[in-house]
């Protein structure tokens, strides 16, 4: 079957040049044949196989896939596994599976072309923890049966709560006595034991079972069930206020360990003196966000969490003075010192206390500040000395340093005052008697003196910078005023007769000076050694204006300050920075208005560095839940309020307050070529539109619609998911979401395609004559057709002839049992001499099943 084309040289062949032969093969069979050239060169004989084979395909595929460690979110996941062929034909494959995991292959069969590869996409669902370890097997043409190897491991997706020193897994934190003002922290790894990222939020449990506000454990439990009263006052306390937690929402990578802070500051609710100890115990759940179980499920049970409880005491300051709260001193004259010492005791079995007393004039304290441990004392000196005379009732302020958040750094703890301590000191400064010595005047008369400027008494009277000049306007008097002067300008001063001693020093140049009587003008000396310049008085008035500008600033920053600490102290969600009642009008409130207001007020959105709670979180689903819409909501955006709210990227906090759900759809029993309808409820808890979109490529999905949605405000609505089937068989398909076109979803469609079905309440009947009727009458009973499926059946019920006929029939013969309906069918015997006394039925249900109904009539023979 091999032909030689070759034309054979007849004279050496030369260096460089060379001879060609063609070989043809012509194969008559399909068999593989081998055979020989002979090449002879010169003395040498070169032997060269020839070989014929025939087309085949030689296919190769892998013999594992690997989905590696996935977590359970009821998702679909798919990979693709390749078969090639190295062969110079085309060559064909069939998969098949017989496994308990569901696995989704597609195609199951199909043909490889020569140098070339086919792709098979294998699914598996990941709606339950397991270990998956299935083989499919992969008949290859001209390979055999191979065997491929399915592996993957799916697993919860686990957040820890982790210790920062140990690394041990928590689960409580005693925070300890605290002083109620002052805050204590403690820090805490989260841990994501999962291979996928995961958002996260904290949601403290204000509702839970163990949940303990305020009380004091050490009572008894009759005693504390009896305080109805403090149960009442502590029902409507805002737990987070009590609890901390920096960050309380974010991101972890895979096994990705983030830093949380924890802050417990304790408040006061009640005020009992025979247990001043106040205990709490509070439970903080760690959330995965997007573990939604749809929306009744959603509210009942609570996503996978991890839940760490939270206990302290928060505890009074019980620091006593004696004597005390009010010291009374001595008395004393101007320049002696009176002491009293004080004992400071701290009454606390569990805590130290820090004080620091304020300054204050004529008193001192020693030491000024401290730190006495629990259950002990501390001595101080209290000092009375005064600088002048008098009485002095003044109010000390003894501040307790402890530890508190600042409003900027809600992670660093700083040292300030949290309680303050009153007490009263009372002194009495008294005058000493003085003796005046009079000495006699040698003759110059001093700026003060008497009348006669005889005697002076030393020591009575002391010098000022300026000397007593009494001035008033001299156009406020006409009394003896001169004629020239009568017209004399207002801004003029009158000069009282007393004032010579000042008008003999340097005095203001641009200012005039009359006489109180005659209005006329006074002569001012001005010394031109001691008066100022015209650039001194320049440079003067400069420095008056510099520094009244300086203390002017001073004045406004301070002013600043005041108001921004105001308005930090003001700068939440009711008060908005803005001073209560400060200048604003009340408005006209009506009935709707104040219902509307009310509902507005508990709609209030939440800080973000504010803890999520229980109750707050269900108070807001409720209220959007009575906000059901239906119909009229716009699948894009329209309004410029709309496309802003819908472009937002929302936090995991505002994530986890859209309920979208239920993650899994089940449709149970469909029949194939029917409609079946499921609600997707969305309840969009937040104060901003959200915009979803329904992403399907999905064939048995199609009908779904609509796939876009902007849902308003604290607005529960929902989007009917369609299934419609041709191929029987169990169907597990997972589609996707978007919130404001960034934030993914998806739910799990589960269905079982079976065949129109219908279901009789027996199978066989047995009919007994009626009383009272004679025996020759017809017996009569009815069976029950029932439709299990979710589409309309039609049936048709035909008789099974035997020889003997039947006796039996049945009405109706044919017609419809609607979905989830059931139909009642008379069944009757005919009696005659030869009736058989059975008979059959065959219950034949279009494109569906064939049930067999036996009837067997009783009859009875009276003697």
């Amino acid at each position: 079957q091999f032909r030689l084309i070759v034309e054979n040289p007849k004279k050496p062949v030369a260096s460089g040049l060379q001879v060609t032969a063609s070989v043809e093969y012509y194969p008559d069979s399909e068999e593989d044949i081998q055979d020989r050239l002979l090449l002879l060169i010169e003395d040498d004989i070169v032997d060269i196989p020839v070989l014929g084979l025939i087309p085949c395909c030689y296919l190769e595929i892998e013999s594992e896939i690997d989905f590696g460690t996935v977590i359970t979110n009821s998702k679909i996941i798919s990979k693709e596994i390749s078969i090639a062929n190295h062969g110079s034909s085309s060559g064909t494959f069939e998969v098949s599976y017989d496994g308990i995991v569901l696995l989704n292959i597609e195609p199951t069969s199909g043909v490889v072309k020569p140098e070339s590869t086919e792709t098979i996409k294998v699914d598996i669902c990941t709606d339950v923890p397991r270990i998956i370890t299935e083989v499919i097997k992969v008949e290859l043409e001209g390979h055999g049966c191979t065997e491929v190897w399915i592996k993957a491991v799916v697993v919860e997706q686990v957040i820890k709560v982790l210790g920062v020193s140990g690394g041990n897994i928590l689960e409580c934190i005693n925070f300890g006595p605290v002083y109620f003002g002052t805050s204590k922290t403690e820090q805490i790894y989260l841990y994501n034991e999962s291979p996928e990222c995961m958002d996260w939020v904290a949601v403290l449990e204000d509702n839970a079972v163990g949940e303990e506000m305020g009380t004091d454990l050490q009572r008894s439990a009759d005693a504390v069930l009896q305080d109805l009263s403090f149960k009442n006052r502590t029902r409507d306390v805002d737990v987070s206020n009590l609890i901390l937690c920096v960050p309380n929402q974010g991101t972890l990578q895979p096994y990705e360990k983030s830093l949380v802070t924890l802050c417990f500051s304790p408040k006061v609710f009640q005020v009992n003196d025979s247990s001043p100890e106040q205990d709490y115990v509070l439970f903080l759940r760690f959330e995965a966000v997007g573990n939604k179980d749809g929306y009744l499920q959603a509210l009942m049970n609570h996503p996978h969490h991890m839940e760490l409880a939270l206990t302290g005491s928060g505890l009074p300051v019980m620091l006593t003075f004696n004597p005390g709260p009010v010291v009374k001193f001595a008395d004393c004259f101007l320049g002696e010192q009176t002491e009293v010492l004080c004992t400071l005791k701290n009454d606390s079995e569990s805590l130290p206390v820090t004080f620091s007393f304020r300054k204050i004039a004529h008193f001192h304290i020693s030491p000024e500040k401290g730190k006495i441990k629990k259950k002990s004392t501390k001595d101080v000196i209290f000092s009375f000395s005064p600088h002048q005379i008098g009485t002095f009732k003044v109010k000390q302020v003894v501040d307790i340093i402890g530890t508190g958040l600042e409003k900027n750094n809600l992670q660093a703890l700083k040292t300030k005052s949290f309680h303050q301590i009153y007490l009263s000191f009372i002194g009495v400064c008294k005058s000493k008697r003085k003796k005046i010595l009079f000495k006699i005047n040698p003759g110059i008369t001093p700026m003060i003196s008497n009348a006669t400027g005889q005697f002076v008494a030393d020591g009575t009277g002391q010098c000022t910078d300026t000397a007593p000049v009494a001035m008033l306007k001299s156009a406020q008097t006409q009394i003896h005023t001169h004629g020239i002067n009568r017209n004399c300008k207002d801004d003029a001063l009158t000069a009282f007769p007393n004032d010579r001693a000042a008008s003999l020093r340097p005095s203001e140049w641009n200012k005039k000076y009359r006489t109180i009587f005659t209005k006329t003008e006074r002569y001012n000396y001005i010394d031109p050694e001691f008066s100022y310049t015209d650039c001194e008085w320049l440079l003067k008035e400069a420095h008056k204006e510099y520094y009244a500008n300086f203390i002017s600033s001073l004045r406004q920053r301070r002013l600043q300050k005041d108001a921004a600490r105001q308005f930090y102290i003001l700068n939440n969600s009711v008060n908005i920075g803005l001073k209560p009642a400060e200048g604003l009008v009340s408005p006209k409130i009506s009935i709707t208005d104040l219902h509307k207001e009310n509902l507005q007020f508990e709609m209030l959105p939440l800080d973000e560095n504010c803890l999520l709670t229980s109750r707050k979180v269900a108070a807001i689903g409720s209220k959007s839940s009575i906000k059901e819409i239906w119909t009229g909501l716009s699948a894009m955006p329209s309004s410029t309020q709309e496309k802003e709210e819908c472009s937002l990227t929302l936090t995991p906090k505002q994530l986890h307050q859209i309920l979208i759900g239920p993650s899994t759809m089940d449709f149970g029993d469909v029949c194939v070529y029917s409609t079946t309808a499921r609600k997707l409820h969305i309840i969009n808890n937040l104060l901003v539109h959200i915009w979803m979109q329904i992403e399907t490529e999905i064939d048995e999905l199609q009908q779904t619609s609509p796939l876009s949605q902007v849902v308003p405000p604290l607005t529960k609505t929902h989007i009917p998911i369609v299934f419609e089937t041709r191929t029987l068989g169990m169907f597990k398909r997972s589609f996707t979401y978007t919130i404001n076109n960034q934030h993914l979803g998806h739910v799990l469609v589960v269905a079982k395609a079976v065949p129109i079905e219908l279901e009789l309440s027996a199978r066989e009947l047995i009919l007994n004559p009626i009383p009272g009727y004679l025996a020759e009458t017809e017996f009569r009973t009815t069976v029950r057709v029932c439709n299990p499926r979710n589409h309309p059946a039609q049936f048709t019920w035909k008789p099974i002839i035997t020889d003997r006929r039947t006796a039996f029939s049945i009405q109706p013969t044919k017609g419809f049992v609607e979905a989830y309906r059931d139909l009642e069918c008379e069944v009757v015997w005919h009696p005659g001499f030869s009736s058989p006394e059975a008979g059959e039925f065959n219950l034949r249900v279009r494109k569906g099943n064939t049930i067999k109904l036996k009837c067997f009539a009783k009859v009875t023979i009276h003697i």
